[in-house]
């Protein structure tokens, strides 16, 4: 997801925006919460007995009415039996449930409360019907339920950061429709367990049903194409992986589409392509000349593209750009940077498409390892921000790719902690894009082996494949197989707004040095820029420099920190 808007953007327009988009959505400007907040964070009792297999979502919009009615199939298995018999399904105002069915009987007990309905499943003996041993759990569902449903449903404000369903116009007046919902939530548009930790293990289908002269794209790929024969298509979408509900969207308007291939490391991997007519031959030039370098980029340092059943594919949008898996929308205008800016002011930014490569490297951080609580949303885009450097790094060298990273500290507010607060849909800082890619980049220099470093990389999308976790898990996974225990590091980086203040005293050619402005035990090492290490702690230490003087020394600025040097 992205974090800021174009300078070019009215002043009034910039300040709204900053104030919006300090993460995916406005969450972390919430400072009081409800039970609803933690019906929608949480995963209660009306949660978790049930594991999501399948969706199936059927939807027809109106474009004139700006609403919506549909139905989605939830096949779902058991996991926990002797289970509540209440069933959560999140679908928020003014959308409304019109029916439920489950196995072929309609179910009359379902009670609203604010954003989500709980189902009353009564006497059925869900324990008896979950021991079939044909059933493959995770796989194959055990049970379905069908939920009807229909309203208008909430209209962005300002997509992606505030946002819902929008209803837009291409520069010819045409209908230009889609769904960007990241935080807010995927029950936005349709109903569903909306909670990160559980994505359809077996994947999703997504029909979408326009007006004959429109063009309907979902995630995946498209498997049926229906004339109604009432002025009406049918657009039928499968994605066979795990997806999370905010990645699911349909994308509506006056697209043509045109195809290539990649030959990557798990194979052949398909290149689709969906933009609206009249910008086709601005696509083929901007999408052909940086798709293939990033993929090539990424694979080499995380491993292959999590999808290639699903495929690679780029929709045109009506707003900036999100990480809507296999089917990433795209909203940069065909435009080097980000709409022409670079976020870093180093100049790096601006030899690529800021929202190709961005919002790709989220197909490995976000979309194949997902976190399970956006309280750790850090581990999104914290890594997918760095991927942009390890792009630059790729192509222009590592110098290049440090300055980058090294630009962007200026974006950085230090406002709250990067991990937000659990079991309440609150995200932490918008600062995890920026100081989460310079924390990352902190701990290769400690790492000092590039080799290992991309083995961790690309271990953490082995490890975690198609799998959510958590920031501790991450934190374990990458201290372990560096041999090195960041915990401290983490702790400092992630759950304080603390930066660590290097105070260097000395005369000539010895200096004295200690750790202020951060926790207890703090001890990280860092390296001069002479080439020497030091080891500071909160005691106060003392070493000969092995070249240079004290006028000269400082820390190598690879490093995120501050210094304040004495004499």
């Amino acid at each position: 997801m992205l974090k800021y808007v174009s300078k070019k953007y009215v002043a009034i327009v910039i300040a709204f925006a900053v104030n919006l988009a300090v993460g995916a959505q406005p969450l972390n400007q919430k400072t009081e919460f409800t039970q609803q907040d933690t019906l929608r964070g949480t995963v209660g009792p009306g949660r978790d007995w049930w594991n999501v297999v399948r969706y199936h979502i059927y939807t027809m919009p109106d474009y004139k009415q700006k609403s919506i009615q549909g139905s989605v199939e939830i096949e779902f298995d058991v996991v926990k039996t002797g289970a509540n018999k209440l069933m959560q399904i999140d679908l928020q105002q003014p959308l409304e449930i019109d029916s439920i069915v489950f196995n072929g009987s309609q179910i009359h007990t379902f009670k609203r409360d604010g954003n989500v309905y709980m189902v009353d499943f009564g006497k059925f003996d869900f324990q008896i019907a979950a021991d079939d041993t044909k059933i493959v759990k995770g796989k194959q569902a055990a049970f379905s339920l069908n939920v009807y449903y229909h309203g208008k449903p909430r209209v962005a404000v300002m997509p992606p950061w505030d946002g819902g369903w929008i209803f837009s116009k291409d520069a010819k007046g045409r209908p230009w429709m889609t769904v960007a919902c990241q935080g807010l939530g995927a029950s936005v548009w349709y109903p569903c367990k909306d909670h990160q930790s559980d994505e359809p293990d077996a994947g999703a289908t997504l029909s979408i049903i326009v007006a004959d002269t429109l063009v309907a794209v979902g995630n995946g790929r498209l498997i049926n194409k229906t004339d109604n024969k009432n002025g009406t298509t049918t657009w039928e979408w499968k994605v066979k992986n795990p997806i999370n509900n905010y990645n699911l969207v349909p994308y509506i308007g006056k697209y043509v589409n045109y195809n290539d291939t990649l030959m990557g490391e798990k194979g052949k991997l398909d290149l689709n392509y969906w933009v609206l007519d009249y910008n086709l031959e601005k696509a083929k030039k901007q999408f052909g000349r940086d798709v293939k370098r990033m993929l090539h980029a990424f694979e080499y340092w995380f491993g292959p593209y999590p999808f290639y059943e699903d495929s690679y594919k780029l929709v045109e949008s009506p707003h900036l750009g999100m990480e809507h898996q296999s089917s990433i929308a795209y909203g940069n205008k065909y435009l080097d940077g980000y709409l022409n800016s670079d976020l870093s002011g180093t100049g790096w930014g601006k030899k690529w498409d800021y929202i190709i490569v961005h919002e790709s490297g989220h197909e490995w951080f976000g979309n194949n390892i997902t976190t399970k609580d956006i309280a750790d949303m850090w581990v999104h885009e914290g890594f997918t921000m760095y991927s942009e450097a390890l792009f630059i790094e790729y192509y222009y060298g590592k110098k290049a790719a440090d300055e980058y990273v090294a630009g962007l500290r200026s974006n950085i507010n230090n406002d709250i902690p990067l991990i937000g607060l659990y079991g309440i849909n609150r995200e932490g800082s918008g600062d995890m894009y920026n100081k989460g890619a310079n924390m990352i980049h902190t701990i290769r220099q400690i790492i000092n082996n590039d080799s290992l470093f991309r083995e961790i990389l690309r271990g953490l999308n082995k490890q975690f494949y198609h799998t959510t976790t958590t920031s501790k898990e991450v934190e374990t996974y990458i201290s372990k197989q560096a041999g090195k225990d960041f915990s401290k590091i983490f702790e400092q980086y992630l759950r304080t707004t603390q930066i660590p203040e290097l105070i260097i005293k000395g005369n000539k050619n010895s200096i004295s040095y200690h750790w202020e402005n951060c926790i207890k035990g703090f001890d990280m090492p860092v390296r001069l820029n002479n080439g020497q290490w030091i080891c500071p702690s909160e005691k106060t230490k003392s070493v000969k420099l092995t070249s240079g003087d004290f006028d000269s020394i400082l820390p190598d600025n690879n490093f995120y920190i501050r210094v304040q040097k004495i004499k």
